[in-house]
């Protein structure tokens, strides 16, 4: 089990001094990108700016975002080692031609940065009968467990459960991450059904001490 912290950030100061708070602690950190658009919230978006960032961690971008195809070309090149994109910004809603994945693919393969993919809760593991997913296909699959992308705090929905333990049936080789709500509480469940990657938010930047809370997820499940 591996723990990524999940920062939203409102600027590119409060993401430098995010990372910074954990980056004793972990190896991956991931960013949250909204658009306004497919998510309600508007988060900072400036990939540039990532060169004025010293860091030894890995950053992924998870891109909560309506035109996908766009946004990856920004965000290819910023440094970034893995973007996650939405099964539902890329297919959702193909009369607004918000992303070809053929394109989305291959220039992630060209660039040398991992793809993963995103499922909305709502939405059935089934849609990814529409591909071949496979480990060198999709780096992660990551699962929401919140019905509201895009805050810090949405209480966790269990609903997750049963779509982690089914997805690591038909997939046994691919890497799955949990996003939103995940806390103590409910870690041990999400590890037992499957899960390898627990992206945690306000569990995390929220706690009195962001070291101890971080470090009591990692005790648990032996992380890094």
């Amino acid at each position: 089990m591996e723990i990524i912290p999940a920062i939203i950030a409102k600027s590119f100061e409060e993401l430098s001094r995010k990372i910074k708070l954990v980056e004793p602690y972990v190896n991956w950190v991931q960013l949250d990108i909204m658009d306004g658009q497919f998510a309600p919230e508007v988060s900072w978006n400036n990939p540039e700016e990532l060169e004025n960032i010293n860091t030894r961690l890995n950053l992924e971008a998870h891109l909560m975002v309506e035109d996908v195809e766009l946004e990856v070309e920004r965000w290819l090149g910023s440094g970034v080692k893995r973007i996650l994109v939405h099964y539902e910004a890329v297919f959702g809603n193909q009369e607004l031609g918000t992303g070809n994945w053929e394109v989305i693919s291959k220039k992630c393969k060209e660039n040398n940065t991992e793809l993963g993919l995103a499922l909305n809760l709502e939405t059935s593991i089934d849609v990814l009968t529409k591909f071949q997913v496979s480990s060198s296909r999709f780096q992660v699959i990551q699962l929401m467990s919140i019905a509201q992308i895009g805050y810090y705090g949405q209480p966790f929905d269990g609903r997750v459960i049963p779509k982690i333990k089914s997805l690591r049936e038909k997939y046994p080789n691919v890497k799955i991450a949990v996003d939103g709500g995940v806390s103590l509480k409910n870690a041990g469940k999400l590890f037992q059904a499957g899960a390898n990657i627990l992206a945690v938010g306000s569990a995390i930047f929220e706690a009195d001490n962001i070291g101890e809370a971080i470090k009591n997820f990692q005790i648990g499940f032996g992380s890094k």
